[in-house]
């Protein structure tokens, strides 16, 4: 898309997601809470749950807690455990046909983002169970009457998906399909820490570089925000700039961990109320085009290209810095924010992450620059970037600077 007409439009997705609702849901957290889902669901008067999970945390028995929480409260269960990392419609077909046959009034969605998206396509689409799929797959689709009520439980401390409105799912064609749910029902939410204590290094890592960069861009996006969302991006920042570094070296601290789950969930609601920016529509391009995983691609992409956003945001970055204790409230504003700027590649250091993206080609920046063009209309960035500089970026992305 030309310069010119992506720079006219740069605010309308701002403006679109104030007028869609929100999930407010209900919050539990807690090391093993999960095992409260009976109780949420017999006081909401349930009758009858679809448990979506994933066949990994099957494995694992993550879901035993659930199960064995609503069958002490005398609920009805039927656990669904296609989900596969790339959802397709006809695992969404197949989890809706399960929803209604048990006569589901509730989904109870355990696992990371690729359960949290089918689930709610699944929420939507079993309370019009005539309605062709593909109606839930454009990109804004309208569930009459609001979905099933959700209560979801993440097993990853990243994507903030379990609070968000967004799902992409595989469609027919074997292209990914984002779409928003207009009136989505997430009755509750519960962060519990055991599900993630004993994640890989490289988990850890890669989901909470991806909490951080919303909670970041979403201050950053040139949004109109309340008090509330602005505390909420700040102390997602905040938390995962303390409790990350906590992780490398005590990988089971407890805190830690529920203080990450925070971050995400906070992250999450960013995305809803302020959405996410370049990082975002650079990481999404080098990603699927060199197959690398989204938390990492993140990292790669994410101090060149708040760096290149610095001069139009230094105020929020510097009320940031001094909200995260790196820096005093006296300070210059550019000092302040360069100080950010520097904790964000401290953080990065610590991690042992590679300087530079080896598998980028410069004979590729052509492609990526019309894909990152095409991703960036959906976010408010705080500005327009040429295809010059979008392509600079690449360079500095590539070489690691």
């Amino acid at each position: 898309m030309l310069y010119l007409g992506r720079k006219a439009i740069r605010r309308v997705p701002g403006t679109v997601i104030k007028a869609a609702p929100i999930p407010k849901p209900e919050m539990t957290e807690g090391f093993g809470t999960r095992d409260q889902v009976g109780r949420i669901c017999r006081e909401a008067g349930f009758s009858s749950v679809l448990l979506v999970t994933d066949s990994t945390l099957l494995a694992l028995g993550f879901h035993e807690k659930v199960t064995a929480s609503l069958e002490a409260c005398g609920i009805p269960f039927t656990v669904f455990s296609d989900i596969s990392s790339e959802p397709t419609v006809s695992i969404v077909k197949a989890g809706r046909k399960a929803a209604i046959a048990c006569g589901a009034d509730c989904i109870v969605a355990l696992g990371g983002g690729s359960v949290m998206d089918s689930s709610k396509i699944i929420a939507a689409s079993a309370t019009h169970p005539h309605m062709p799929l593909q109606h839930y797959l454009h990109k804004f689709a309208i569930a009459e009457g609001g979905t099933l009520p959700m209560i979801n439980i993440p097993s990853t401390a990243g994507t903030g998906a379990e609070c968000t409105v967004g799902a992409v799912v595989m469609n027919g064609h074997g292209v990914k399909s984002a779409t928003v749910i207009i009136g989505l029902d997430v009755a509750h939410v519960i962060l519990d820490s055991e599900l993630i204590v004993d994640a890989p290094r490289s988990v850890t890592v890669f989901c909470a570089v991806d909490a951080l960069s919303h909670g970041l861009e979403g201050l950053m996006a040139d949004v109109a925000s309340t008090e509330e969302d602005i505390r909420r991006s700040r102390e997602c920042v905040r938390l995962i700039l303390e409790n990350l570094p906590i992780l490398l070296s005590d990988p089971h601290n407890i805190e830690a961990r529920q203080a990450t789950l925070r971050a995400a969930n906070y992250g999450g609601n960013a995305i809803n109320t302020q959405l996410a920016g370049y990082v975002h529509a650079f990481a999404h391009s080098i990603g699927a085009l060199y197959h690398i995983p989204h938390g990492k691609a993140i990292a790669h992409c994410l101090v060149p290209i708040v760096a290149a956003q610095e001069h139009m945001r230094y105020e929020e970055m510097a009320a940031l810095a001094v909200y995260c204790h790196l820096a005093d409230e006296q300070e210059p504003i550019q000092a302040a924010a360069d100080k950010l700027l520097m904790a964000l590649r401290e953080l990065l250091y610590s991690c042992g992450l590679e300087k530079g993206c080896a598998q980028m080609q410069e004979s590729d920046y052509d492609r990526l620059t019309a894909m990152i063009d095409a991703d960036s209309i959906n976010y408010s960035p705080s500005r327009t970037l040429s295809d010059s500089e979008i392509r600079m970026l690449l360079d500095q992305i590539r070489r690691g600077y």
